[in-house]
């Protein structure tokens, strides 16, 4: 006999006891009256008794049968609370939700839109995690991340939300000193910053408007994990890094940064909302994937100067 308790005969028996009739309690739940006669005297057999007296006209509880009755039905109420409350919890957006973000991204795009997200989804609360380093999302139990890549890890469902561009950036005053480079292969002699937790590799790989491509390996004298970091050291006129346009318009915009070598561009990723799986999504996650494609899709942070 299996050790899992019927919960099917249970749930049918409790409605038979309870509309007084098979035919009664087929009706009510959606089944036929053989399919509920055959678990009832599947139950009978398990739990070693009669459960009814059956007549051509009646159908009355037996002593052990009314024992049960009660019990079975606090089952069946338990399941079906259960459930509404599952399929309540899936329809409306509620509950925490670990969301992984990269840390300059995150204070400087999602930490703003924080208020409007928790006024809009009162019930939702934001476990939020802001590292550059890649985290696994399964391992480490997280619901959804915000990811920058060119490729997204292909285990993972992604949802593509807007372009992000790589930008070669130095100050006026380097650019005064040491002169605008016309190559990208000239940026091998040159200072150049670098991003530890750079995807892939850390070349640089630019790409002609003509479609020639130039790798070039920077050295310098800093590898941060946070391109914040890297700020102070470029604004001083000291070097040339590699910047993600999010960051680094804010620094154009005003002039204490220029864009380098203008008709070559660096490699051109993708914001993702990425989540585990695609299956069973609650109303939580579709609600920030949908939150985010909304406010994150048309950014700010776009640079005029640099093609679309």
């Amino acid at each position: 006999m299996s050790r899992l308790p019927d919960f099917e005969g249970l749930a049918m028996f409790a409605k038979v006891a309870e509309e007084g009739s098979f035919a009664a309690a087929a009706r009510v739940m959606g089944v036929s009256v053989p399919t509920v006669s055959r678990a009832v005297a599947r139950l009978e057999e398990r739990l070693g008794g009669r459960l009814f007296n059956r007549t051509s006209r009646q159908l009355a509880l037996t002593e052990f049968g009314s024992s049960m009755a009660a019990k079975a039905s606090d089952i069946y109420c338990q399941a079906e609370e259960l459930e509404s409350e599952a399929q309540d919890l899936s329809v409306q957006p509620r509950g925490q939700v670990r969301l992984a973000v990269p840390m300059a991204f995150g204070l400087r795009w999602v930490a703003p839109l924080l208020p409007k997200l928790l006024r809009q989804y009162p019930e939702i609360t934001v476990d939020l995690h802001l590292s550059d380093a890649s985290v696994d999302l399964i391992a480490d139990g997280f619901d959804a991340a915000l990811r920058i890549a060119v490729m997204p890890d292909s285990s993972l469902v992604a949802r593509r939300l807007c372009a992000v561009r790589q930008l070669a950036v130095a100050s006026p005053g380097y650019l005064a000193e040491h002169g605008h480079p016309s190559h990208p292969r000239e940026l091998a002699s040159r200072t150049c910053l670098s991003y530890a937790y750079r995807a892939r590799s850390q070349v640089w790989r630019f790409t002609h408007t003509d479609g020639s491509e130039e790798d070039v390996m920077p050295t310098g004298p800093l590898r941060v994990t946070n391109s914040d970091a890297l700020i102070p050291v470029l604004l001083e006129g000291l070097a040339i890094a590699e910047m993600p346009e999010f960051i680094a318009s804010e620094y154009l915009a005003d002039g204490r940064l220029e864009v380098l070598l203008p008709d070559w561009s660096m490699a051109r990723g993708g914001l993702y909302f990425v989540t585990p799986s695609a299956r069973s999504r609650p109303a939580k996650i579709r609600a920030l994937s949908d939150f985010f494609a909304l406010h994150l899709s048309e950014p700010q942070w776009r640079w005029p100067r640099v093609q679309s």
